[in-house]
């Protein structure tokens, strides 16, 4: 998620105050230990990357009683923490309210330079609480590696790069690394795509002789 900066250091509110304020609030805002933090904008990469798995969830899930949700809608922590995940997976949802998930089943957080150790660290720390949750992906922005961590795994990292798909076990999905990096535009892409276009060239030359 977007860059987080504390709203008030010193104005501490109820969980309640928070869920009614977020409700009629323009800007999003994670709450935490009290302190709401505001949420700021996001980089094109960052947004491409975000409609480029939700598309690929939303597509595997039609039909499915499995819901994908995006980064409007926020994710409620044991601690007491609510979060805003760039995506998320819910298949059961156990909370009655129409503006939070408390049980989902994916978790994805695109990374940049001013969010990795909140997203690493922090909201790591937060999410693998959540009973539900089986799988956490975390996308880098700025260069290629989707990180995947798992239940079934004890929560060890996983990681892809282009070239490489990742299986999503909880909701039986195949992604390819290069469908989540469409239009993105880093050094590690651009570098990909002309390694690609370089072995097209020859196979058509090979073809021509």
């Amino acid at each position: 998620m977007s860059t987080l900066a504390k709203k008030d250091t010193t104005d501490f509110i109820s969980e309640k105050e928070y869920l009614d304020g977020e409700v009629t609030s323009e800007v999003k805002h994670e709450y935490v230990n009290g302190a709401v933090f505001a949420m700021a904008g996001t980089s094109k990469n960052h947004e491409r990357i975000s409609v480029n798995i939700l598309m690929e969830l939303s597509l595997h899930l039609k039909n499915h009683p499995c819901e994908p949700f995006g980064s409007d809608i926020k994710v409620r922590v044991p601690t007491g923490s609510y979060r805003y995940p760039d995506c998320m997976v819910v298949c059961d949802d156990d909370s009655d309210d129409e503006y939070y998930i408390q049980s989902p089943v994916i978790l994805v957080e695109v990374l940049s330079r001013s969010t990795r150790q909140v997203d690493e660290k922090d909201k790591r720390v937060e999410y693998l609480h959540i009973p539900s949750l089986q799988e956490y992906i975390l996308i880098e922005q700025d260069f290629v590696d989707v990180e995947v961590v798992r239940r079934s795994a004890g929560w060890q990292s996983q990681h892809y790069f282009l070239g490489d798909e990742l299986y999503l076990e909880s909701i039986d999905l195949t992604i390819s690394v290069e469908d989540l990096y469409q239009r993105v535009k880093n050094q590690d892409v651009d570098e990909y795509l002309l390694a690609q276009q370089a072995l097209q060239d020859e196979k058509e030359e090979e073809v021509k002789e």
